[in-house]
C-alpha cells in the first residue's frame, strides 16, 4: 500500500536534491523522530525494522512538496503507519521459517529512544509482554490498537491515517482488544511489584533454589525463549510452574557462573545475564497477582547487538 498515493504534489523528476533541501527535509523529520520511531517499533516489535521504516519514510518525505504539507507530524505518521503495515504483511511468510518462538527485539529505554515515557499507557505499550500479544493481530487491528491506546488518537483521526471510517476503526479496536484482552490480564503488576519479583527471581535462579523459584511462578506460567536458530533455545514454549522453574535452572546450570546486569528494557525492569561462556540473555517478566506469569528470554544475538 502506498501511503502517499498522489495526495500531495510530488517533486518533478530530474536534478538531484540540493544539500539545503536535503537538510531541510531531514530536520523536519528529526523533529518528530522519537515519536515516529516509537510508532514504528510498537507496530513491528523490531528496532531494526523500525529504523528501516523511518529511512524509507525519509526517502518519501524528500519527494513531496513539503510546502503543501500543513501538518508534517500527521503526514509522517501516516507514511510510517502504512509502511509498517506493509512490512507486517510481508514478514508473515518469513515468520513461518523462524526457528522457535519469536519475541520482540528488546530495546534499552534509559534513556528512551522513543521520547519521554511519562504516561503509563506509553510505557506499557512498549512492554515485551504486550508486543508479544500484538503479534496475533492483523496489521490494521494492530495499527488501530497502537494509535488509539498508546498515542490516544481519536478514531476519526486514525481513520484519516488509515483511509478508513471512524466506525471501522472503532470496530477494529474492539476486535483487537477482545483478541488480546484475556491474556493481557496476565500482565497487571505495577512497577514496584515487577521490581520485587525480578529481584526475587534473580536471587532464586542464581542460588539454584528450585523451591523458591517455583513459588514465584504462577501455576499456568509460560517461559518463552528466542534463540532464532542462532543459539540453543527451547523450540516451544514451556508451561507450568514446575516445568518453567526446572527449565530456567537448566539454563542456569549449563552457563554457571552468570553475571547479572539490572537494567530497563522496553520501559520495564529487566536483566541482562551473561554466562561464563559469553552467552547473553535479555530477561523480562510478565506478572500479576504477586506471581510471575511469563518469562521472556531473548538470546538471539541479532537482537542483542546493543548488549555486546
Amino acid at each position: 500500500m502506498e501511503p502517499d498515493r498522489g495526495d500531495l504534489p510530488q517533486r518533478t523528476a530530474g536534478g538531484r536534491l540540493s544539500p539545503v533541501d536535503a537538510a531541510d527535509a531531514a530536520g523536519a523529520l528529526d523533529a518528530h523522530r522519537p515519536m515516529l520511531l516509537g510508532l514504528a517499533y510498537r507496530l513491528l516489535g523490531s528496532r531494526y525494522d523500525a529504523e528501516d521504516v523511518l529511512q524509507e519514510a525519509y526517502l518519501r518525505w524528500v519527494r513531496v512538496d513539503r510546502a503543501a504539507v500543513t501538518e508534517p507530524r500527521r503526514y509522517l505518521s501516516r507514511v510510517v503507519t502504512h509502511l509498517a503495515m506493509d512490512r507486517l504483511r510481508a514478514r508473515q511468510s518469513a515468520r513461518e521459517a523462524y526457528v522457535g518462538p519469536w519475541l520482540p527485539e528488546p530495546v534499552p529505554t534509559t534513556p528512551s529512544p522513543f521520547g519521554p515515557l511519562e504516561r503509563v499507557e506509553l510505557r506499557d505499550s512498549l512492554s515485551t509482554a504486550l508486543l508479544h500479544l500484538l503479534e496475533r493481530l492483523t496489521p490494521p487491528e494492530r495499527a488501530v490498537y497502537v494509535l488509539h491506546t498508546a498515542f490516544e488518537l481519536p478514531y476519526a483521526e486514525i481513520g484519516e491515517l488509515l483511509d478508513r471510517s471512524a466506525e471501522d476503526c472503532r470496530q477494529l479496536h474492539h476486535r483487537a482488544t477482545a483478541r488480546i484482552g484475556r491474556d493481557k490480564r496476565r500482565f497487571t503488576a505495577d512497577r514496584a511489584e515487577q521490581e520485587r519479583l525480578l529481584d526475587a527471581f534473580i536471587v532464586a535462579a542464581n542460588d539454584g533454589d528450585l523451591t523458591a523459584l517455583t513459588k514465584l511462578v504462577a501455576a499456568d506460567a509460560t517461559a518463552w525463549s528466542d534463540g532464532g536458530g542462532r543459539v540453543r533455545a527451547a523450540r516451544n514454549p514451556v508451561t507450568g510452574a514446575d516445568r518453567v522453574a526446572r527449565f530456567l535452572l537448566g539454563i542456569r546450570d549449563k552457563g554457571w557462573p552468570f553475571t547479572v546486569h539490572r537494567t530497563e528494557l522496553n520501559g520495564q525492569p529487566a536483566a541482562v545475564v551473561v554466562s561464563a561462556a559469553g552467552a547473553r540473555y535479555a530477561i523480562t517478566l510478565g506478572a500479576a497477582d504477586g506471581r510471575i506469569t511469563d518469562v521472556f528470554l531473548v538470546a538471539n544475538p541479532d537482537k542483542l547487538t546493543w548488549a555486546a
